[in-house]
């Protein structure tokens, strides 16, 4: 499922604080408020709001950090499931939110915070080991959400569109429109950028993400890691593989001779480790890369869907330009 790049007029100055240069302004145009009840579909799931919600449950980093992004934080009753830290520009409202669980907490104790909505990143929120599906909660008479590129039918491929598609769609639901349209021209405006376009221009680049049983996992060509190393002008060397990611062996490595390598830090799979067997491995430590220590870590929070995907590519732009 894709969205269109939307241009439109935008009311508020709400600016993403992204790693690098700092955002331009947003002229602000007029405001609409907005009328409820909505309907909201999402992964071909309709689900209608009545009323402004007022007791918003988040599932999942990426959600949770939208919901801050886009304003809503006085609302949100409960969340859950981090990847990693939240980022600081959000940490004192996240702060003040009750976190129901580690991972995924139960429908009961979802429910026992009386929410009107529910918003998570993946579908495995709705599994039934976890929340039950999105039907069983409208029978409680709970709204959810979930984001395009999380749904159990996945996408072609990752793309900005799907991000804005994820912030109209929750604007609509939280009664924020004007936040998520000054948030989307903000992006668009950061992605245009000559200094973020241009920063790793012809780099080859080798994203090693962490969990392949055997060989390595890479960012293939149709994932995040793809859409980050464009938005630098990079090279990803695994780009011809199809799907998000791909597990290759470690003389599939080798034989790119990559100029950066890319490692992912996430809680449990700190990117350190991977950057240390890559100094002790007899073939690895031969790269170039490797050798001259052109590595750019990247919390994992920062290469998924969602309002920080752009602090990705300017944490990746930033990497790239300070390496030796």
């Amino acid at each position: 499922m894709r969205a269109h790049a939307l241009v439109l007029p935008v009311a508020a100055a709400t600016v993403l604080a992204g790693c690098g240069s700092p955002a331009p302004a947003v002229e602000p145009g007029p405001s609409v408020r907005p009328e409820f009840p909505v309907t909201v579909t999402t992964c071909d799931f309709a689900t209608t709001i009545p009323t402004e919600p007022q007791r918003i449950v988040t599932l999942n980093q990426g959600a949770t950090e939208v919901a801050l992004a886009l304003g809503a934080a006085d609302r949100m009753v409960g969340t859950a499931y981090l990847d990693d830290a939240v980022a600081p520009r959000f940490a004192a409202a996240y702060n003040a939110i009750p976190v129901l669980a580690p991972k995924f907490p139960t429908m009961e104790k979802v429910l026992a915070t009386r929410p009107d909505l529910v918003y998570a990143s993946y579908t495995s929120a709705f599994a039934d080991k976890n929340l039950g599906d999105r039907a069983k909660l409208a029978g409680q008479g709970v709204a959810s959400l979930l984001s395009p590129s999380g749904c159990a039918k996945k996408p072609e491929r990752a793309s900005w569109d799907l991000i804005w598609e994820e912030l109209t769609a929750a604007g609509r639901a939280f009664g924020t429109e004007d936040a998520a349209r000054a948030l989307i021209a903000d992006q668009q405006a950061q992605l245009a950028e000559p200094t973020l376009q241009g920063a790793a221009r012809g780099s080859r680049i080798f994203w090693w993400d962490y969990g392949a049983p055997s060989g390595l996992n890479v960012g293939a060509g149709r994932g995040t890691p793809q859409l980050l190393i464009e938005a630098v002008g990079g090279v990803n060397v695994f780009a011809h593989l199809p799907g998000n990611w791909a597990e290759v062996s470690l003389e599939n490595v080798v034989g790119t001779n990559p100029d950066v390598i890319v490692v992912a830090d996430a809680v449990g799979h700190p990117a350190q480790e991977r950057i240390d067997r890559a100094r002790k491995d007899p073939a690895l430590s031969q790269l170039r890369a490797v050798r001259e220590n052109r590595f750019v870590v990247i919390p994992f929070s920062e290469t998924t869907s969602g309002v920080r995907l752009l602090d990705g590519a300017h944490r990746l732009a930033d990497g790239v330009r300070a390496l030796p």
